[in-house]
């Protein structure tokens, strides 16, 4: 099992900011594409964004105005910054990774649309994220 690892939740007053991170174990030139994934207690978990390999990067269009996405240069760590939360914020936050090239090249389309997301094999924990 490939240790994915999130963390970095917590509370935080609305309009404050958390910043996520997830770290995956394989080396940076693997192909691989790391999602951020979200769940609202009731609600269908949704995909948040992405960042592969290969440098590209994207948020979903309803949260790019306030979330970003980064990775790592040196190890395979991608970062999810979140500015101006609101109380819709409030979710489980978790992160998958898809590894190997035909994995990736599905991943990059998939994260944004309803699961199941089947290619992307290793989920971390989950970390949760309140706005108060």
């Amino acid at each position: 099992q490939l240790p994915v690892l999130a963390s970095g939740g917590g509370s935080v007053q609305a309009a404050g900011c958390l910043s996520l991170s997830c770290k995956v174990f394989v080396y940076t030139y693997w192909h691989h594409c790391v999602a951020w994934f979200r769940e609202v207690k009731g609600k269908e978990r949704e995909g948040v964004g992405f960042s592969d390999s290969d440098r590209n990067t994207g948020v979903s269009d309803s949260l790019k105005d306030r979330f970003t996405i980064s990775q790592s240069e040196a190890e395979t760590i991608v970062y999810l910054e979140m500015n101006n939360l609101k109380p819709e914020d409030t979710a489980m936050y978790y992160c998958a990774a898809a590894i190997s090239r035909t994995a990736t090249n599905m991943a990059r389309a998939a994260w944004a649309t309803a699961g199941p997301w089947p290619m992307f094999r290793f989920w971390g924990q989950g970390t949760q994220v309140t706005t108060l």
